[in-house]
């Protein structure tokens, strides 16, 4: 992963482990995952609920450490709403 991007493990409903990394181009994020470390990235279109959140929280993270400016957190908040409407952040 290059400088800028975020990035984590999460498993799938299988039990599979899978490699997720974000990176953000203009106002938005791209999301990306491999299952192995010999897989080359692929775009996930559609990132679930919880990619997002995960994201939220890294950002979180990112805002106490002062390596990310605050109003991020509320554009990343606005995009999960309007994304998932029903869902608590």
């Amino acid at each position: 992963m290059a400088k800028g991007e975020i990035g984590w493990t999460r498993k799938t409903a299988d039990g599979e482990r899978v490699f997720v990394y974000v990176h953000m181009v203009g106002e938005n994020w791209k999301f990306y995952f491999r299952k192995s470390r010999n897989e080359r990235w692929t775009r996930l279109e559609t990132p679930p609920l919880e990619d997002w959140i995960e994201l939220y929280h890294c950002m979180q993270k990112l805002v106490a450490r002062k390596r990310a400016e605050p109003a991020i957190l509320v554009k990343l908040r606005k995009r999960i709403r309007e994304l998932f409407p029903d869902a608590e952040i």
